[in-house]
């Protein structure tokens, strides 16, 4: 990752991430990048672009919204956090896509993110 390289990714929960998918596609034009599936079929985490942009989004309220962030470093970066006073809503720990990383929650409630899954790196697939 380059300082050039997108680093910070909106992100949101949908109650069905499946029409939210099928939604986004069809009327706004986004493209699968990656979806990863439980045993079930259910989307645990998804990633859509649209031209250079990104969103990833994932099934759970619906009224949660935030920010993620790829850092070299999620151990750090949470030790850092941790130690400055941060709510931390998320504890650090490995995902089953392959990132290390954790939440917080900012003074006014907003959600932040940090972990090592890249978006930009990761090979485009569609039911992963």
């Amino acid at each position: 990752m380059t300082d050039a390289t997108p680093n910070i990714f909106p992100t949101m929960r949908f109650a069905d991430a499946q029409s939210a998918l099928d939604w986004l596609s069809e009327v706004f034009g986004f493209h699968e990048h990656a979806v990863h599936r439980d045993e079930q079929g259910k989307i645990h985490h998804a990633e859509m672009s649209l031209g250079a942009g990104m969103i990833m989004f994932g099934e759970g309220d619906p009224a949660t919204q935030g920010i993620y962030i790829t850092v070299r470093d999620a151990d750090a970066h949470y030790a850092r956090a941790k130690a400055a006073g941060a709510e931390i809503t998320r504890e650090i720990e490995d995902t089953p896509y392959g990132s290390r990383e954790y939440s917080a929650r900012d003074p006014e409630g907003h959600i932040w993110s940090f972990g090592t899954y890249d978006p930009n790196t990761y090979e485009a697939t569609s039911g992963s």
